[in-house]
Order: C-alpha cells, then structure tokens, then sequence
C-alpha cells in the first residue's frame, strides 16, 4: 500500500512540475522589464484576468481576454505580452498562443501583483 502512495505522490509532483514549467517559445519578463515596452507601440498587450478584476485595476495599454475566451484573432505580426494577477493564468494564455502559431508572446511575471511589490 505505501508502495501506491508513493507512485500517486511522484505521478502527482511531476504533473506538477509538468503544468508550470516554462512554455518553449515563450518569453517571461519582470514587472521591471515590461515598463519600457509599454512605451512601443508596436505590441499587443493582454490582461488575462477576469472582467472584475481588469475594471478594479489595470494597466491602460492592456486589452481584456479573459481566460479561456479566443485568443486566436490577435494579430500575429506584432509581439504579445500577456499579464494576469499573479502569472499563472498569463502562463497558461501564452501556451495557447504558442499553440496557436504565435512566435512572439511574452509572459509578465509576478503579473499584477508584481507592480504593486515593485
């Protein structure tokens, strides 16, 4: 029976490790690093968040995608930076960019709550 548990246990810890491991072909930044891109206008910027959470506090430069709505109608000439509270959904919304053939999507770390440490 122990034997189960810590087959369950390593199954589990390397799903784990697996989920929020760095996406190839995605880019991630600090809250530090993103200040200057938000003076470019050539890049899409993507607050992942919810639409509650995006009218309490955001970034002016940032569009509102919520996690889970398509994101496959940005356009794919222009780089993307995607930022959510705490950079676990921005994770997630750049592995579905790469997955959509995006080449330039960069993920901000520590997101929302990065700026406000900052």
């Amino acid at each position: 029976m122990e034997q189960w548990i810590t087959w369950i246990a390593l199954v589990l810890m390397a799903i784990m490790i697996f989920r929020f491991m760095p996406k190839k072909g995605v880019k991630y930044i600090s809250t530090k690093e993103l200040q200057p891109l938000l003076e470019r206008g050539d890049v899409v910027f993507v607050d992942v968040r919810s639409a509650s959470e995006y009218k309490e506090a955001h970034i002016p430069n940032f569009i509102n995608r919520p996690v889970g709505s398509y994101l496959g109608d940005l356009p794919k000439d222009k780089p993307i930076v995607v930022i959510c509270q705490s950079g676990v959904r921005s994770n997630k919304a750049c592995k579905e960019l790469v997955k959509l053939g995006y080449t330039d999507v960069t993920n901000v770390r520590r997101g929302m709550n990065g700026l406000k440490a900052a």
